[in-house]
């Protein structure tokens, strides 16, 4: 993997400088009120905006997990999270400093204890593929991994390659060349994707390889998943790869994906929950899987899973208030989750993660 930039430089820079950085201001510190901090993974950003909105109205209404100072008569007068979606490298970076980091890659039980984290899953999501195709509808393009990571390496220059025609017999496919869009951030949805390549393409795992941020063969990078959207829906033949709630938002054409099952698979919360189902969480330390081309027939290839690290060592208030809100979305926002195109976590799992805040947190009790 001679091009990839290594989890492990990552984690010493963010070792770093949370040793070296001071504790940042929060923004309640500030204008008063009881938000919650967090940063990380735009993937997640649809899911955790529509939670935040979904939950004020919930302790606005007087719901039985109330934050911490804000009173059991007065609804809380400032926004229930403040969450920046500023990617998965930065999310790991902050999470020290702020109540809270999401990212959609798990760090090894070794690397939290350095950095003082624990982390759990909160929903699981699709790494979709899209295509700025005239006259090619969402669901029509259908492209395999070897294919994909032809294309990603720049082996596959133009749509009207054999490789892609194959595939896709009697889909008017135009003879002009492809343009590859990426992340230009430290990104958790380039992560999944990347790790997919790297298990369906020996080549790509020798020059590229799998990590928040890899140097691409030759494309146009864009910052989080709306950036990557916003410029293949711009620029006419082009490819990229944003989570599902972004591509329905920004309407662009999603490509299926054949699976390790020789079957090609549309992105869809089906897809993805057939995918988790073949994980085993209570054996994995800290939950630290990754779906990628999991087993089944009925499995979507590049599903992926969103996962927040916490300071161990967060004021209890803080992380009672922090606790409470992930605690209701685990509880109670399984439907926003699902309008969005996400999965929520299963029952079982739920429990699993609530046994891990009491083995973590005196709040998580």
């Amino acid at each position: 993997m001679t091009q990839a930039i290594s989890r492990r430089t990552i984690m010493a820079g963010a070792a770093a400088l949370l040793s070296t950085s001071p504790t940042l201001v929060r923004a309640q510190d500030v204008l008063g009120g009881n938000a919650m901090t967090g940063a990380g993974s735009t993937f997640a950003y649809p899911v955790m905006s529509r939670w935040a909105q979904s939950y004020r109205r919930f302790i606005a209404g007087g719901g039985d997990f109330p934050m911490a100072g804000a009173g059991l008569d007065d609804a809380p007068t400032a926004q229930a999270i403040d969450y920046e979606p500023v990617g998965s490298m930065a999310g790991i970076m902050r999470a020290k400093d702020l109540d809270f980091g999401a990212s959609d890659m798990p760090l090894p039980p070794k690397e939290l204890g350095k950095l003082g984290l624990a982390q759990f899953p909160i929903v699981i999501g699709g790494v979709t593929v899209v295509a700025n195709l005239a006259g090619i509808g969402p669901g029509q393009l259908k492209l395999d991994g070897p294919v994909l990571a032809g294309i990603f390496l720049g082996k596959i220059a133009t749509w009207s390659d054999e490789a892609i025609k194959a595939l896709n017999p009697g889909l008017n496919l135009p003879d002009a060349k492809i343009t590859i869009v990426t992340r230009a951030d430290g990104s958790g949805t380039t992560f999944n994707f990347t790790d997919y390549l790297c298990k369906v393409s020996r080549q790509f795992y020798d020059t590229v390889g799998s990590d928040l941020y890899v140097r691409w063969p030759g494309s146009v990078a864009a910052k989080g998943n709306e950036g990557v959207a916003q410029v293949v829906r711009a620029t006419p033949n082009a490819i990229g790869y944003v989570e599902l709630a972004q591509a329905l938002r920004s309407n662009l054409s999603f490509a299926l994906i054949e699976n390790s099952a020789k079957t090609f698979i549309k992105p869809e919360p089906a897809a993805f929950q057939a995918a988790a189902a073949s994980a085993d969480w209570a054996a994995a330390g800290d939950f630290g899987l990754v779906l990628a081309n999991a087993p089944g027939k009925q499995s979507y290839p590049i599903t992926a899973t969103v996962f927040v690290l916490m300071n161990k060592e967060l004021p209890q208030g803080r992380a009672r208030a922090t606790l409470n809100f992930f605690r209701w979305a685990l509880d109670k926002g399984a439907n926003d989750a699902e309008q969005l195109g996400y999965v929520p976590l299963p029952e079982q799992l739920v429990k699993q993660v609530k046994a891990y805040w009491r083995e973590n947190y005196k709040a998580g009790s």
